[in-house]
């Protein structure tokens, strides 16, 4: 497995940006698809983005066309910009990892899971 640890979240307001990332140990990287689920307050897991070893790209209809994931294989780091906050993007956001390039919206399909970055968007 792949150990991951995320980092950039934060308080913002409504409207703001913020750009999360995922750091990922071990020399595989490339060959792993990574996505993004956040939970909120009394809320379950759910799917954010994710984006396969392909490159191909996946979100989530609450976050088409504000969020965007993408990653760096060089530097074993996928990120997550965030655009145009709601107060209902306020979560804790998860980094996963998965070597399936199928199913990237369930999180049943990963193994590997970071700690969690907290964004907090106020009105």
């Amino acid at each position: 497995q792949v150990q991951l640890v995320e980092s950039g979240g934060g308080l913002v307001q409504a409207g703001d940006s913020l750009r999360l990332s995922c750091a990922a140990s071990g020399r595989t990287f490339s060959t792993y698809s990574m996505g993004w689920f956040r939970q909120g307050p009394g809320k379950e897991r759910e799917f954010v983005a994710a984006i396969s070893w392909g490159g191909g790209t996946y979100y989530a209809d609450s976050v088409k066309g504000r969020f965007a994931i993408s990653r760096d294989n060089a530097k074993n780091t996928v990120y997550l910009q965030l655009s145009s906050l709601k107060p209902e993007d306020t979560a804790v956001y998860y980094c996963s990892a998965t070597r399936q390039n199928y199913g990237l919206t369930n999180p049943g399909n990963f193994g590997s899971w970071g700690q969690g970055t907290q964004v907090t968007v106020s009105s």
